[in-house]
């Protein structure tokens, strides 16, 4: 009886051992949007006078989306990644289903010459939001299938892209150019984390760029863009107008800003100061120290996630692994585009920065990315802890052997001796080219 209840309570010990949510990474996140809630008040409070509305009204309505988000990311935080997978078919299908939805009568939605929104009745959603999000998940649940042929097969490989190339174009049509491309680049980005040889993506690559050389020069305006992010003081009052009223904001800002709320740019002189040109609004008032508290925000953002990433393909872990890696794509390429676009530094894109613009779906939709990045660092500290309870020998002989088939990983044999956790001895790779995977291995301290 003494032996049975030593057992028992040690699976006991070994049930209880769940997973704790990354604090870093949740510490950045809320930074992130506590900065995104004052520089939206900031930026906006002109803009909604000069409307008519409360000084409150854009501040009032991000905060109802923000706590709609954090709702939907908690929520996301409890649900098991093994679920998620499962479902990854029908979430592929909802990209599509919902990039269709906004050309139908009545329920899409024009604004500002692009049709890109669904009518809810109390609110619109831009639909590719979402789309980000249900596109990385089913492309960590594809690569984790087809891992060890993508890199030698160009049928594994073609698939992802032909699918990204249909959301692609259905995002021309709308027409969405910036979102276009940051998928474009996600897939990309993801399918090469996934074993592609860089040679093979470079033939796809360089068709998808034609095309998308060829889309642009059919719009006049889009030309026009180029022309005057190349020279914008050539066309100040007109093309290059956005660009340079945001970078009069930045150089403004000096070293140490203007001050929170004395930015002169917001006051009916520079466009969408509260979404799309934010950045230049903080560079303002916060100046270059703030400009470099945001960047650095955002790179610890995208470490932590990619850090993440590769901690949960050592352990075997590859389905949270590759969507961990596609948020911090997503996240990483979102705000390096928007920054870029307010320094001048790319052609003018419509994209917001990432937990910091106004904006009801772009944070409702990275909210839930934050969620899942969560959930998934959630369950590689779970995997973590019970890999070193069973070294230590905390764990009974059964949950060894079942914990083992879960994550497919050579182990020593349990015994009642005491052990140094034991390190990763490699860590598993793609498969490129024919050369053999690496797996990871366990050895024990010597």
């Amino acid at each position: 009886m003494g032996f049975l209840g030593d057992r028992a309570t040690q699976a006991l010990r070994f049930d209880e051992l769940e997973g704790r949510f990354d604090a870093w990474l949740l510490c950045i996140a809320l930074a992130l949007t506590g900065l995104g809630v004052v520089m939206v008040a900031s930026a906006s409070m002109p803009y909604a006078m000069s409307n008519g509305a409360s000084p409150f009204y854009y501040l009032t309505k991000h905060l109802i989306f923000l706590t709609m988000g954090i709702v939907i990311g908690s929520i996301l935080m409890r649900v098991e990644m093994k679920r998620i997978e499962q479902h990854s078919q029908f979430l592929l299908l909802l990209c599509f289903i919902g990039l269709i939805a906004v050309f139908l009568p009545g329920i899409g939605k024009t604004v500002n010459g692009a049709r890109r929104w669904l009518n809810f009745g109390i609110s619109n959603f831009q639909v590719v939001e979402a789309v980000k999000l249900m596109l990385i998940v089913w492309l960590a649940s594809y690569l984790v299938r087809h891992r060890d042929a993508i890199g030698d097969s160009w049928k594994a490989l073609l698939k992802p892209l032909m699918v990204a190339g249909g959301l692609v174009g259905l995002l021309l049509i709308q027409p969405d150019f910036g979102s276009a491309m940051l998928l474009f680049a996600i897939t990309g980005g993801m399918v090469w984390l996934g074993g592609a040889r860089i040679r093979n993506l470079a033939i796809p690559a360089l068709a998808g760029l034609a095309v998308m050389s060829f889309v642009v020069m059919l719009e006049p305006y889009r030309v026009r863009r180029l022309t005057s992010f190349s020279n914008p003081w050539a066309d100040a009052l007109d093309s290059g107008y956005q660009l340079v009223q945001a970078l009069i904001a930045i150089g403004r800002g000096d070293m140490t800003g203007v001050g929170l709320g004395g930015s002169i740019l917001k006051l009916d002189y520079l466009p969408e100061a509260h979404t799309d040109f934010i950045f230049a609004v903080t560079a303002e008032e916060l100046g270059f120290l703030g400009v470099c508290v945001v960047i650095g925000l955002f790179a610890l953002f995208t470490w932590r996630a990619l850090r993440i990433g590769m901690r949960c393909m050592e352990l075997r872990l590859p389905f949270g692994g590759y969507c961990a890696f596609g948020i911090g794509l997503w996240i990483s390429l979102q705000a390096f585009v928007s920054m870029g676009v307010n320094m001048g530094i790319l052609p003018t894109k419509g994209l917001t920065l990432p937990l910091i613009s106004s904006g009801g779906s772009s944070v409702l939709m990275t909210c839930a990315a934050v969620g899942l990045l969560l959930r998934i660092s959630c369950e590689l500290d779970r995997a973590e802890r019970r890999h070193a309870a069973r070294v230590r020998g905390d764990a009974p002989r059964g949950d060894v052997a079942a914990e083992g088939e879960a994550l497919d990983i050579e182990r020593p044999p349990v015994t009642n001796t005491r052990h140094v956790p034991a390190p990763l001895t490699a860590v598993m790779s793609v498969s490129r080219g024919g050369r053999s995977r690496i797996e990871p291995r366990f050895r024990d301290q010597r």
